[in-house]
């Protein structure tokens, strides 16, 4: 039985020298790391704004002060570009315009009868009836008239000129989203009169926090969403991402989100038709890009 004993004992620490033997050694067989998930990229929620690519959407001003005769279009109405979009009163102009012109007639002949006057002093100089004086007057006389006509006709310009700046014409093409003017009101040169946008031409402005500048690539796919459309949605794209951070221009429509934050300024292109207006507040939800 002691023998037995002293056997097992024996074999239990032969196994003890064995396994301290590996530890010393470090070649303990170790259990294999979990593999770690690649990161999820989120969703980049942000805000905007629809509004008119550059150049789509243009203020119309006065050229010109003046009283309004006329205003011929109204809000929501189409106009192509060239459209009279009112008119400002323009009588004592139009009165002046053809005074300038009369002036211009009398100008032009008096300058044809200086050139026939040179013209019979170069023959007679010729035939050496007259010395060379009276023919360097009778040039003199013609370039005088010549000036005058000159000056007559840039009087008629100007005129023309300004009677083109009493009428107020439509820049684009488009549909007037604004009118601040009516006949009878007087306004001032550089007054703003209209606003013309092509609704056709429509993006939206949109601010993504500043956290999520690195994941936000052109071509990523948007989700479009406004307050006023429940249960509505459609498709869009980043099509342009700045190289820098702004601050916020935007007003949140959460009161308790900070103003003074600063954001990434993206441009979405709409993928389909939309029933959004312009100026409507919308909500974004970016697919960003992988993460590396």
């Amino acid at each position: 039985m002691r023998m037995r004993m002293l056997a097992g004992s024996g074999l239990v620490g032969a196994a003890l020298l064995v396994t301290a033997g590996w530890q010393a050694r470090g070649a303990a067989p170790a259990m294999p790391a979990a593999a770690s998930a690649p990161p999820l990229a989120r969703v980049v929620a942000a805000e905007g704004r629809v509004v008119a690519y550059p150049g789509a959407e243009v203020k119309v001003g006065a050229e010109r002060a003046g009283r309004l005769v006329r205003v011929v279009v109204q809000e929501g109405q189409s106009v192509h570009r060239g459209d009279l979009l009112a008119e400002i009163e323009s009588e004592e102009l139009r009165a002046s315009l053809a005074e300038a012109r009369a002036h211009v007639a009398e100008m032009e002949a008096e300058a044809r009868l200086a050139d026939l006057a040179r013209e019979r002093r170069r023959q007679l100089f010729q035939d050496k009836i007259v010395a060379v004086h009276d023919l360097d007057q009778a040039t003199r006389d013609l370039e005088i008239a010549l000036a005058r006509r000159e000056t007559a006709g840039a009087t008629v310009a100007r005129y023309e000129a300004q009677l083109r700046k009493s009428r107020i014409l439509a820049p684009i093409s488009g549909t007037v989203t604004l009118r601040r003017v009516d006949a009878g009101q007087t306004v001032e040169a550089g007054d703003a009169a209209f606003t013309i946008a092509d609704l056709s031409r429509l993006r939206i402005e949109g601010e993504a926090h500043e956290a999520d500048a690195g994941v936000v690539a052109i071509g990523a796919p948007v989700i479009i969403s406004a307050e006023g459309f429940p249960g509505r949605a459609w498709r869009g794209r980043v099509e342009e991402v700045p190289d820098s951070v702004t601050l916020r221009r935007l007003k949140p429509q959460d009161p308790s989100r900070p103003t003074d934050t600063r954001i990434l300024a993206v441009k979405v292109a709409f993928s389909e038709p939309t029933p959004l207006k312009l100026g409507t507040t919308v909500e974004l939800k970016i697919d960003p890009a992988p993460v590396p």
